[in-house]
C-alpha cells in the first residue's frame, strides 16, 4: 500500500478551498489514487454537530477533522482537508500528528472572498446578523510557511488544481502522470 498524504486547503470563507480540493479529488480518481475529501461544511453536519463556533469549538473542530485525517493517511489515502482552520497552532498540532502533511493556503483576498460570498456569510455580517466571521470580525492567522500558496484571483480554479497536483507530485507525495 503507498503511504498517504494529509492535502489541508486553509484560507478565509469563499477562498475557494473546497472548489479546489474537489477538482483535485477528481484528477486523483481519474488517475486511480484513492483520494477522500473532509470538507469543513459536511464534517460539521456529520462529525462535530454540537461544535459552536467559538475559539475553543473551532480548535476542537479542527482537531477532530485533524484525527480523522490522519487515520485515512495512516492507511494509505491521499486526505483533502478544505477547511477555514483559522488559527495556526491547531494547524501546526495537526501537522506534527499526522505526519505526512501539505499545507496549501489559499491566498484570497478579503474584497475578493466577500465579492465571491458563496455562502452569503459577508452579507449576514454587512447587516449585523452574523458576529464572528473569520477574516473580519474573528481573527485568520495565515500559515507563516506552507508547502504551497494559490493566490485565486490570478487564476481559475483548474490551474489552482493543477498547481497543486504538480507541486504534490515534485514533492514525492503523488506519483508523476505518465504519458498514455
Amino acid at each position: 500500500m503507498p503511504p498517504g498524504v494529509t492535502v489541508w486547503f486553509t484560507g478565509l470563507p469563499s477562498a475557494g478551498k473546497t472548489t479546489i480540493a474537489t477538482l483535485v479529488a477528481d484528477e486523483l480518481t481519474a488517475r486511480g489514487i484513492g483520494a477522500e475529501l473532509l470538507d469543513g461544511d459536511v464534517v460539521r453536519t456529520h462529525l462535530t454537530k454540537g461544535l459552536g463556533f467559538s475559539k475553543e469549538d473551532r480548535d476542537e473542530n479542527i482537531r477532530r477533522i485533524g484525527y480523522v485525517a490522519g487515520l485515512l493517511t495512516k492507511h494509505g489515502a491521499v486526505v483533502l482537508v478544505s477547511a477555514i482552520s483559522p488559527y495556526r497552532e491547531i494547524r501546526d498540532e495537526n501537522r506534527a500528528r499526522i505526519g505526512r502533511f501539505f499545507e496549501v493556503y489559499v491566498a484570497t483576498g478579503l474584497d475578493e472572498c466577500r465579492r465571491r460570498d458563496v455562502k452569503g456569510l459577508y452579507a449576514k455580517q454587512a447587516r449585523g446578523e452574523l458576529k464572528g466571521l473569520t477574516g473580519v470580525d474573528d481573527p485568520y492567522e495565515a500559515p507563516l510557511d506552507p508547502e504551497l500558496v494559490l493566490r485565486t484571483e490570478d487564476e481559475t480554479p483548474e490551474g489552482s488544481a493543477k498547481q497543486v497536483i504538480a507541486a504534490l507530485e515534485q514533492a514525492g507525495l503523488l506519483p508523476e502522470r505518465t504519458a498514455a
